[in-house]
């Protein structure tokens, strides 16, 4: 087989998307390439408690600075918030700040479990 048609065959992620669904930024981090970034804008508590494993807390209002101190303005940018009001919301902003690849994660965290991908949680002893 022609080494062609053999890349052909090699499975790639979609596109990059200004929304994005968990199953898609599942298939970016499996991928590898390019590298990303992935933003919890949600209240630091939250964060704590449970979050996408390798999501870095930014949280609102904060997000934007604490963006444009840490992160290349070409990187790509998955964010999730409490809301998909307030991803939106948070991903219009670093979209204003000149981030020119910025995601929103549809669903945030739950829509991330609901898939059975992993978080990092943590569970007080003595929980269920």
């Amino acid at each position: 087989m022609p080494l062609r048609k053999l890349f052909n065959l090699i499975p790639t992620p979609a596109p990059f998307s200004e929304q994005s669904r968990a199953d898609q930024l599942k298939e970016r981090l499996d991928w590898g390439e390019p590298a990303l970034t992935i933003v919890d804008a949600r209240n630091r508590s939250d964060y704590q408690k449970i979050h996408i494993t390798g999501a870095v807390p930014m949280p609102m209002p904060e997000s934007l600075t604490l963006a444009t101190q840490t992160l290349e303005s070409d990187r790509d940018i998955y964010i999730y918030a409490a809301t998909d009001d307030e991803t939106a919301e948070v991903a219009r902003q670093l979209r204003q700040a000149g981030f020119q690849r910025v995601s929103e994660l549809r669903g945030g965290v739950a829509a991330w479990q609901a898939f059975g991908y992993p978080v990092d949680a943590n569970v007080a002893e003595g929980s269920v």
